[in-house]
C-alpha cells in the first residue's frame, strides 16, 4: 500500500526526517501583537523566546484551517496515494485534530485521523512509526498497531521554568495549575494520553533537571529519545552528558534534540526542559 502521511508542526520533527520520509505537515499558527504567522515562519524560535517574557500580550495560538488539510489529503490521493494517514497532537491541548477530522469527512474511507494523545517528539515518534512501517510494506492495520506500540512506551515529562505560561493557558487541569500560585516553584510534570499531571515541584532548575534524569534512568533502555527544550540548549546537553555517563549503553545511538516549536512554547514559557522517550 502506498501510503500518505500527514502531521502537524506541533510533531517538532526535524526538517532532515520530514523531507526524508516526505511527510507532509501542516503548520498551525502563531498569533504575536495581532499578527498571524504560520508555525515555523516569520520568527525564530530563538528570537521568540528572547521576546516573550517582555511582550505585553500574551501570543496565541491557532488550528490550520481545514481547507488547509483538505489540500493536503487531496495532493497525496492525487499523487497515488491509495490511503492517508494523519496524526495529530493531543485534542485536549489543540483543536487541530478535530479540525483535521472535518477535513477528512470530504474523503470517506480514504483518509483516516488519529489523536497521538502527545505533543512535540511524543506525537513526533508516532509518526515515524508509522513512516517506517509503511517503508516495510505493512497494512494499514499493521500499521496502526506500530503506532499502539510506541504510544504505550512512551513518556514525555518537562521541568518547566516558571508555571505562569502553562496555567494562563488554561490547557491543564486545577491541580496543576494550583503550582503556578507557589512562591519559587518550578514544576515537573508528565503529558499521559493528552493530560498535563504534575509529578513534582522543585526550587531550581538545576534539580528540575536532576528530576528528569532520574526518571530518564528509571525507564531502561530506550529504543528512541528527545531531549526537548525552549531557549535552553545549554541545559539540554547536561542533561545529555549527564546521561550518556550513567546509562549510555540504554540510550539510541541518535538522540534528537529540539528547541520546541513556538506554538508549544507559548503555553510552557521559556528555558523549560524535557524529553519524549520510547522505551524498549
Amino acid at each position: 500500500m502506498k501510503l500518505g502521511i500527514v502531521t502537524d508542526s506541533t510533531s517538532d520533527l526535524p526538517r532532515s526526517i520530514v523531507e526524508a520520509h516526505e511527510i507532509a505537515v501542516v503548520p498551525a499558527v502563531l498569533v504575536v501583537d495581532g499578527v498571524s504567522h504560520v508555525d515555523g515562519k516569520g520568527i525564530s524560535r530563538e528570537a521568540f523566546y528572547t521576546r516573550l517574557p517582555e511582550m505585553k500580550d500574551a501570543p496565541t495560538t491557532a488550528a490550520p484551517s481545514v481547507g488547509e488539510f483538505k489540500q493536503r489529503f487531496q495532493k497525496l490521493l492525487a499523487a497515488g496515494c491509495e490511503h492517508v494517514l494523519s496524526i495529530h497532537a493531543a485534542h485536549q491541548l489543540t483543536s487541530i485534530v478535530d479540525t483535521a477530522r472535518l477535513a477528512a469527512r470530504s474523503f470517506g474511507e480514504r483518509v483516516t485521523v488519529l489523536d497521538s494523545g502527545s505533543l512535540s517528539l511524543g506525537l513526533g515518534f508516532q509518526v515515524l512509526a508509522a513512516v517506517e512501517a509503511a517503508v516495510d510494506g505493512l497494512g494499514l492495520p499493521a500499521i496502526l498497531e506500530a503506532i499502539r506500540s510506541v504510544r504505550e512506551r512512551l513518556q514525555v515529562m518537562a521541568a518547566l521554568d516558571t508555571m505562569e505560561y502553562l496555567r494562563r493557558s488554561g490547557r491543564v487541569p486545577a491541580t496543576v495549575a494550583a503550582l503556578g500560585g507557589l512562591l519559587h516553584v518550578r514544576p515537573v510534570v508528565e503529558l499521559h494520553e493528552g493530560v498535563v499531571k504534575p509529578v513534582g515541584a522543585v526550587r531550581t532548575t538545576r534539580q528540575g533537571s536532576a528530576r528528569l534524569l532520574l526518571a530518564l534512568q528509571a525507564l531502561g533502555p530506550l529504543e528512541r529519545l528527545a531531549v526537548l527544550h525552549t531557549n535552553a540548549e545549554t541545559r539540554a546537553r547536561g542533561l545529555v552528558d549527564d546521561l550518556m555517563e550513567t546509562v549510555s549503553r540504554s540510550v539510541p545511538r541518535e538522540i534528537l534534540m529540539v528547541n520546541v516549536t513556538t506554538v508549544i512554547g507559548t503555553h510552557v514559557g521559556p528555558n523549560g526542559l524535557g524529553f519524549a522517550a520510547v522505551r524498549s
